[in-house]
């Protein structure tokens, strides 16, 4: 197995957030959560603020392989799946592998995409294949999905159903950069060309490793895991929450306090970690009831976890 760390992965946050992605550690480290986690991250917010050159960043720096999806209204499954294609050479159907076969998959402007697409990803980020004319094909390991979403109040948008948002490990925003790093980005102009110099950092098996290493030797602890229910179970009888957070969310939540309490160097989960991830990973599940939907889930989910009793 690779002897891999946390100062390995720091040292990917550090590299990236210094030369590639300045401004947007937060982004950074909560996309590296969700892969070392297992899970996928969606990052809603206006075009233009680096979303893409995140996913691009990410891939090129752990060595994986990459693939994006640009969706539109006339995109169709089969575009991010594959299909069969007859050769007449061979005179048979041969199967030619979508976007979707990549580590690190980029789903741009998710919301552009029609349901009946965004559904195609379904089967792909919670069983890690896809299946297609009766026949299923793995997904690479490690896996992850990097979507992004516009604002629903823009042209063209369709709200993602609520199974495909519960199957985002975390959503969060990117938002403007601090003034003066906004001003050095605009004087030096765009990076993408830089990107294709990175050097990986870590590769595949390195990622899978530090997972195992998580789930062996970092500690939830009871207390912790009563608190952490807590916190679910509060989304669920709140007045203004039509529906909480559900089970997949709190396994996710846990994960995600995990991955956290080993980027802080802890072998255990601490309230604080529970605290951290609650908003990225469990606002955007919330389902609100029609007096509440002008509130922000964030703001809502945040009041809420503060209210709860922490323990010691």
């Amino acid at each position: 197995m690779p002897s891999v760390g946390r100062e390995q992965v720091l040292q990917v946050i550090d590299t990236l957030a210094g030369s590639y992605l300045t401004g947007k550690v937060r982004a950074l480290r909560l996309a590296l959560i969700a892969l070392l986690s297992g899970g996928h991250i969606l990052l809603e917010d206006i075009p233009g603020l680096g979303k893409t050159t995140l996913a691009l960043a990410l891939s090129g720096a752990l060595g994986l392989s990459f693939g994006r999806i640009q969706c539109t209204s006339d995109l169709l499954p089969s575009d991010i799946t594959g299909l069969s294609i007859f050769n007449r050479e061979e005179n048979r159907f041969a199967f030619v592998r979508g976007p979707v076969f990549a580590n690190v998959l980029l789903v741009d402007e998710i919301n552009r995409a029609m349901p009946r697409t965004q559904s195609a990803l379904l089967e792909a980020m919670e069983e890690r294949r896809v299946t297609v004319e009766g026949v299923t094909y793995p997904l690479p390991e490690p896996f992850l999905v990097i979507a992004t979403q516009n604002p629903l109040e823009q042209v063209g948008t369709y709200p993602l159903p609520e199974s495909q948002l519960d199957r985002f490990m975390i959503c969060c925003g990117i938002g403007y950069p601090p003034e003066q790093i906004e001003k050095a980005i605009i004087r030096t102009g765009s990076i993408r060309d830089d990107l294709k110099n990175i050097t990986p950092l870590l590769g595949g098996e390195d990622i899978l490793a530090v997972r195992r290493t998580v789930r062996e030797t970092v500690l939830l602890g009871e207390n912790v895991t009563d608190y952490l229910f807590a916190i679910v179970a509060a989304t669920r009888s709140h007045p203004l929450i039509r529906t909480g957070i559900s089970t997949r969310g709190g396994i996710s939540l846990a994960e995600a306090a995990r991955l956290a309490a080993f980027l802080t160097g802890r072998s255990f989960v601490a309230p604080e970690d529970v605290q951290e991830m609650a908003v990225p990973v469990g606002a955007h599940r919330l389902i609100l009831r029609p007096e509440g939907e002008h509130l922000s889930k964030e703001e809502l989910l945040r009041a809420l976890v503060e209210s709860i009793p922490v323990p010691r």
